[in-house]
C-alpha cells in the first residue's frame, strides 16, 4: 500500500493508535496542539508546523512572505486553542545555491511575526536540502478555564466563523493574520465549547470539530462569508489555507456575541451543532438540504 492510497489522516491515526503518553499529557494528537501539565493554574501548548517549496510556497514568493506564513501558521494553530505564543524553535533545510538575501528576507519575516505577537526565538537547526524546507515549534500557554478543544461541541451550539472564505491563493496564504486577539476575546468573555482554525479547508476542518465531538451539524450556504477572491462556493469552503477561526457556543451567548464583537474582522454565523446521527449537511439557499463530506486539502 501507498501512503497515497492510505491517505493523510489514517496514516495520522494509524501513528495515533501506537502512541502510549504519560500522565504530563492532557491532550495529544488530534487537536490544533499538543495541551500539557504545566502550572497550577495553566497548561504548555505545544504546535508544529512543516512548509515545503513546491507544496506552501513557490520560490518566486516573496522570502519576508514566506517567513511570515512559517510562523504565523503556528501562531493561529496556538490562537484556535484559547492560548497566547511563547517560544518558538525554527528549524530550516536550504540548497547551498541558494542567494543569501533570500535567506535573511525569509528570517526577517519570521522575526516581524515573532515581535508582533511577543515570541521569543530561541533556537533551530540549519540543513542542506534540495528544496526550501521550514519547520516552526512553539510553544504556548493557556489558562486552563480558557483551554479550547475541537472536542468540546454540544448540539444546538451554533456555528460562527471570522473573516472571509476562499480565494486565498490570490496570496492572501502569504500574507495573513492570526485571529488571536479574536480568540481571547473569545475565550475571556464566553464559554466558547469547540474551535479550530482553517487550514485545510471550512468543511474539512469543521468536520474535524464535528469528529472529535461526535455531533452533525447543519450549515447554510447564504451565511458563508465568501471572499471576493474565490472562485465559487465550492472552492471556497474546500480550498483551505483562510487560517480564520471556526467555533461553536450555545445559542444563549450568540446574541451578546455578535452584539459585543469589537473587531473590524467579519464575524458570521453559519450554522448549528446537531446530534450525532443527523450527519454534516449543508442548507443551499434555494432551502433544499444537501449531505456533505468534510472535504479539503490533503497532502497524500
Amino acid at each position: 500500500m501507498k501512503l497515497k492510497d492510505l491517505g493523510e489522516f489514517n496514516f495520522i491515526n494509524r501513528i495515533n493508535r501506537t502512541i502510549k503518553l504519560s500522565g504530563q499529557v492532557i491532550k495529544g494528537i488530534g487537536d490544533d496542539a499538543a495541551v500539557l501539565k504545566y502550572t497550577k493554574d495553566k497548561y504548555l501548548l505545544f504546535t508544529t508546523d512543516m512548509l515545503v517549496e513546491g507544496k506552501h510556497f513557490h520560490k518566486c514568493d516573496k522570502a519576508g512572505l514566506v517567513g511570515a506564513k512559517a510562523l504565523s501558521c503556528n501562531v493561529s494553530d496556538i490562537a484556535a486553542m484559547g492560548g497566547v505564543p511563547k517560544f518558538a524553535v525554527c528549524s530550516v533545510g536550504f540548497p547551498g545555491s541558494l542567494d543569501l538575501k533570500y535567506a535573511d528576507e525569509l528570517y526577517g519575516g519570521i522575526k516581524k511575526i515573532a515581535q508582533r505577537f511577543e515570541v521569543d526565538l530561541v533556537g533551530g537547526d540549519t540543513v542542506g536540502s534540495g528544496k526550501i524546507v521550514i519547520n516552526i515549534a512553539l510553544i504556548g500557554e493557556v489558562e486552563k478555564e480558557n483551554l479550547t478543544l475541537r472536542s468540546g461541541a454540544k448540539e444546538n451550539d451554533v456555528i460562527f466563523v471570522t473573516g472571509n472564505i476562499g480565494g486565498s491563493i490570490k496570496l492572501r496564504h502569504l500574507n495573513f493574520t492570526p485571529r488571536l486577539k479574536e480568540a481571547r476575546f473569545l475565550v475571556k468573555n464566553f464559554k466558547v465549547n469547540s474551535m479550530i482554525d482553517v487550514s485545510d479547508a471550512l468543511l474539512a476542518d469543521l468536520g474535524h470539530i464535528l469528529k472529535e465531538s461526535n455531533k452533525g451539524a447543519a450549515i447554510f450556504e447564504k451565511t458563508i462569508p465568501v471572499s471576493k477572491y474565490a472562485t465559487g462556493f465550492d472552492s471556497a469552503v474546500r480550498d483551505g489555507e483562510d487560517f480564520e477561526l471556526v467555533f461553536t457556543l450555545s445559542e444563549r451567548y450568540a446574541d451578546r456575541l455578535e452584539d459585543t464583537w469589537p473587531f473590524r474582522t467579519r464575524l458570521s454565523k453559519i450554522g448549528r451543532v446537531l446530534n450525532g446521527r443527523e450527519g454534516f449537511s449543508l442548507v443551499k439557499k434555494s432551502g433544499k438540504s444537501e449531505k456533505i463530506k468534510p472535504a479539503g486539502f490533503t497532502h497524500f
